[in-house]
Formats: C-alpha cells, sequence, structure tokens
C-alpha cells in the first residue's frame, strides 16, 4: 500500500516500536498533527476480559476533569415539571412522548439520553432503535435517575460513558489536541484509574493488556507499563 506523504512524514519522526509515557505520547502526537482541523485525543485499552460472560462486561462513566469540549446533545426523556427542570440544567431537549414519537421515526440528533425512571417501561421498547446506537439510558452510568438536572449537568461537564468491546477493548475520546498536554494527561489518567478500578474478580491473567493513545488521523503510540497501575 502506498504512503501519503503525511504518513511518511509521521513514520520517520515518530518511533512505533517504543513505549511512551503519557505526557511523552501526548506531546508527540501534539507535535505531529498536521491536518487542517484540531484533531481529538482518543484512547484505546486492550482488556484481559471476555465481555460474554455479565461479570466481566466492563461498562461505566467517568467525569474528565477537564472536560472533552465536545458539544454533547442531551435529550431527558420524563414527565411533567421534571422536563423545565431539565432544560433549565442545560439539556437541549426534554420531554415525553413527543420524543419517544420522533426516536420511533428515525430522529437521532442526540449523543446522550438521560431518563427519569417512570419513562423507562415506554422508553425500553425503542431498545431495538436506541440499543445498536449506544442511547438506551442505563441507571449504571447514571442516566437513569429522578434528579434530572444533576445528569445533564454532569453529561455537559465532561462526564463520558464507555463500554468494553466485543473484541475486549475500550475505546473514548478524551479532549482536543488544543488542550494543554498536563490536561489531557489528567483526562488520560482518570479515565485509566477508573478502568482499573473496575478489574472484575473473575478476569484470570493480565487485566490490562496495553494501552494506546492516538490522534484522530494519526497512529497509535504505545503507553508503558509504568503508567498502568496493576
Amino acid at each position: 500500500m502506498q504512503k501519503s506523504k503525511r504518513n511518511e512524514v509521521i513514520s520517520k519522526s515518530v518511533d512505533l516500536n517504543k513505549e511512551y509515557s503519557l505526557q511523552e505520547a501526548i506531546d508527540t502526537i501534539k507535535k505531529n498533527s498536521k491536518v487542517k482541523f484540531v484533531e481529538t485525543l482518543d484512547c484505546a485499552i486492550r482488556l484481559g476480559v471476555d465481555p460474554r460472560h455479565a461479570d466481566q462486561m466492563i461498562r461505566g462513566t467517568v467525569s474528565l476533569p477537564n472536560g472533552t469540549v465536545k458539544e454533547v446533545r442531551v435529550l431527558v426523556v420524563c414527565k411533567g415539571a421534571k422536563a423545565q427542570e431539565a432544560l433549565d440544567a442545560g439539556a437541549d431537549y426534554a420531554g415525553f412522548e413527543e420524543y419517544l414519537e420522533k426516536i420511533k421515526s428515525g430522529w437521532a440528533d442526540i449523543d446522550v439520553i438521560v431518563a427519569s425512571p417512570d419513562t423507562m417501561a415506554d422508553l425500553g421498547k425503542l431498545g431495538k432503535i436506541l440499543g445498536p446506537k449506544g442511547l438506551m439510558p442505563n441507571p449504571k452510568s447514571g442516566t437513569v435517575t429522578m434528579d434530572v438536572a444533576k445528569a445533564v449537568k454532569e453529561v455537559k461537564a465532561g462526564k463520558i460513558e464507555f463500554r468494553v468491546e466485543k473484541a475486549g477493548i475500550v475505546h473514548t475520546a478524551l479532549g482536543k489536541l488544543n488542550f494543554e498536554t498536563d490536561k489531557l494527561v489528567e483526562n488520560t489518567r482518570a479515565f485509566l484509574n477508573t478502568i482499573i478500578k473496575m478489574k472484575p474478580a473473575s478476569a484470570k491473567g493480565v487485566y490490562v493488556k496495553s494501552v494506546f493513545l492516538s490522534s484522530t488521523m494519526g497512529p497509535g503510540l504505545k503507553i508503558t507499563r509504568d503508567e498502568v497501575a496493576h
């Protein structure tokens, strides 16, 4: 496969066989970002778990200390006065039946759905639509709650949701490359520490097998195990 000029330049300045500290990796990624838009810092963690077993399904949320700067569009599915509470807290949309109908008709102009518990019986019927898109609210991620205002504020402030894929990989975005390096390091550590604390008792062998950081269009840099607590 023929390499682009950009990839040829990157391959000469980046050692893909090296293991990097978080700061060194992020500095290297920022230095080699040559595209015309602000790239995102992506993190991929390969875990020694089998997601087919319910007790090894790694899923949760983390509040990144420096946010992501991504404008997250939030729908709150709730009844009565809760809708105004959600809108006052910064929700983009809030309501009940009208939004269930919009979702049924194919509307998906949202990134996160927060729901009050009394709507889940109806919302659950849309699982075949919302599930594959990763939009179904879940109590474990804090998106099913009566305190919809708090949930909206947390999501808007940089709370992200993650889950392990079939191959045992957890992937998420940790901020924009125009963040200061120290802030991206803090976000990455917060994410890593959250994953480490979720190690299942039934997981055998090495739990965190590898950690890679990359930019949207750049190569992945392997993070040294010294940066990963055991």
